[in-house]
């Protein structure tokens, strides 16, 4: 691989997009949500994506596998990585506030390590990352609290929803070590495509689109939602990747939860509760300590 042409300036621009589109997505769901029902949310940005990325691999000259093992593993990823977890968060941001969403989102990166431990060779937990994982966990708990799980009412649902979300990306990015090493724009098309192909099914049989009234705002966010968090975020971490790396990209998980928290207090009027703030250094104090290397004589 030739070394990367692009500047440590330019490189750490391109990361604050990255992680301000990515994190934008908690106040657009929300208003998405107001009037679109989840699963019609998600189908509509999950399509809108597919036909940009395919688009996009044409114009590059790509092509995508048509062997059953790769699309069989496209669509355990499109399931896991796009329409279970945007339908989850969506059903969650009925009712919580889309800061709370991204904070509970920050969880993702320590589910991964854990389920690399599990169910990838050669990814044990140490007991440094071991650490971080109760740390980071115990943040969830302070959000969600001890007293809001014992009912297992109200709001706690919708953030535990939220919280299998961030699950979903963890058994999505497992999965996803299993499938060819490909241009990502390809894999991420094919992926893209089969989330798809559950999704508007799902969407026609339960919430039966053509009686709905969405909107402008629902649609506009539905548009923003496919165009900005889903294709192009995809694009710009397809050249970050390429440039420089999964390590770098990595620096997202400390980034996205305050952003969407930030977010949601500037568009959408929501409070930042202490207790939202206590989960947050929780959350991101696990993920330093799982990344944490330990100290060598």
């Amino acid at each position: 691989m030739s070394a990367s042409t692009l500047s440590p300036v330019r490189a750490a621009l391109l990361l604050i997009a990255l992680a301000s589109i990515w994190s934008s997505s908690f106040s657009v769901i929300k208003v998405g949500v107001e009037t679109l029902p989840p699963i019609t949310l998600a189908a509509l940005r999950i399509t809108l994506a597919a036909v940009l990325l395919y688009a996009y691999v044409r114009w590059q000259g790509g092509t995508i596998p048509t062997s059953k093992k790769f699309w069989a593993l496209a669509f355990v990823v499109g399931l896991f990585g796009n329409g279970l977890p945007f339908s989850l968060i969506g059903w969650g941001e009925q009712t919580i506030d889309s800061g709370l969403a991204a904070i509970l989102m920050a969880v993702m990166p320590l589910a991964t390590l854990l389920l690399a431990h599990l169910f990838a060779p050669g990814e044990r937990i140490s007991g440094l990352k071991l650490l971080g994982i109760v740390v980071g966990f115990s943040g969830v708990v302070v959000l969600i609290g001890p007293e809001a799980l014992k009912g297992l009412g109200g709001d706690a649902l919708r953030q535990m929803a939220v919280a299998g979300g961030a699950l979903c990306y963890a058994i999505a990015s497992t999965t996803a070590t299993r499938m060819p090493r490909l241009h990502p724009a390809e894999s991420g098309a094919a992926m893209m495509i089969a989330a798809a192909l559950q999704m508007i099914p799902l969407s026609l049989y339960f919430d039966r689109p053509w009686t709905l009234q969405p909107s402008t705002e629902s649609l506009m966010a539905a548009v923003y939602l496919g165009l900005f968090p889903t294709a192009l975020a995809a694009i710009i971490y397809f050249f970050l990747i390429r440039e420089r790396g999964a390590t770098f990209i990595a620096l997202n998980n400390y980034m996205i939860p305050a952003l969407g928290v930030f977010w949601g207090w500037l568009f959408l009027d929501e409070l930042i509760s202490a207790q939202a703030l206590l989960a947050l250094a929780f959350i991101l104090t696990g993920i330093a300590i799982s990344n944490a290397r330990p100290m060598r004589r």
